[in-house]
């Protein structure tokens, strides 16, 4: 099995990683079941990536059906240590405008149905996670987007609902008064399980609209959606490009990411049963 350094996820409107050189196609299996679809692994500017389409090719996959313990499991088992998140948000403020990019820091969490951890059922694990996305790698990818000359904000929360339906009126109002920055469907579970797999995590978010709150904007609709996605497309790609040389020369890393686990392991090691020993050995085998 081919292993790559940096994970590429791919949300609307980003299903596949042009550029790649050495490509192979990797199906991976899981003790959570498949990914969203293959792996593709190849290198760009010197540095082994896998890219995964969240949705699935031909956009397929529901954003709360997205089985994401699955997808950053197997990206964890390919080696990966950072995985960069492309997604597509709303935003929650006037400044924020569709065909920007924000680099968020900060979560906050309204999903209702979603696994949200690789543990349970015999083993018990408190990661923290007051730092959600990697500041290391969000840093790097800000520089990275800011080199295609692209407006780019550094900072913001991130609200996630399941969807699939967008917000009412109602709802985008209240939100903006609890300061939130931008909103979408599928950074959770995501960032908690990469957290919890010790992968740094950071995300691309492309600004497709002003959700519902602004009064002189039309409706979201999909299409509006797909077509600024579309525009910002070559900002993805030319960003990945700066970014992959970046990731490989950070030789070593020093954020708490890669030891998230160290300290988070509570159920007495004897009492871990046998068989989830076995299949989160990826995560949990060098702390037994």
């Amino acid at each position: 099995m081919q292993k790559a350094l940096l994970g590429i996820i791919g949300g609307s409107g980003v299903y596949d990683m042009e550029g790649l050189t050495a490509v192979t196609e990797e199906r991976v299996s899981t003790p959570y079941g498949d990914p969203s679809d293959a792996i593709t692994v190849g290198t760009l500017s010197g540095t082994r990536i896998a890219f995964l389409p969240r949705h699935g090719r031909g956009h397929r996959i529901m954003p709360a059906e997205v089985n994401s313990r699955a997808n950053i499991y197997a990206l964890k088992s390919l080696g990966v240590e950072y995985i960069v998140s492309i997604s597509a948000c709303g935003s929650m403020r006037e400044d924020f405008a569709p065909r920007s990019i924000v680099i968020p820091d900060q979560i906050f969490d309204r999903t209702k149905c979603r696994p949200n951890s690789f543990f349970g059922n015999g083993l018990v694990v408190h990661i923290s996670f007051d730092e959600p996305y990697c500041p290391t790698l969000s840093d790097l990818v800000f520089k990275a987007v800011k080199k295609t000359g692209a407006t780019v904000h550094k900072g913001g929360t991130f609200l996630v609902i399941d969807g699939p339906q967008f917000s009412t009126k109602a709802e985008s109002r209240i939100y903006r008064q609890w300061g939130v920055d931008i909103i979408g469907m599928t950074a959770i579970p995501e960032a908690k399980l990469a957290r919890e797999a010790e992968i740094c995590y950071a995300a691309m978010a492309h600004v497709t609209d002003y959700d519902v709150w602004h009064e002189t904007e039309e409706p979201v609709t999909v299409a509006m959606l797909i077509e600024n996605l579309q525009a910002n497309a070559a900002v993805t790609k030319r960003a990945v490009q700066y970014l992959a040389p970046m990731v490989q020369a950070l030789h070593e890393r020093s954020c708490k990411c890669a030891s998230a686990l160290s300290t988070a392991l509570i159920t007495d090691r004897a009492s871990i049963p046998a068989a989830l020993k076995q299949d989160l050995a990826l995560l949990i085998g060098k702390y037994l």
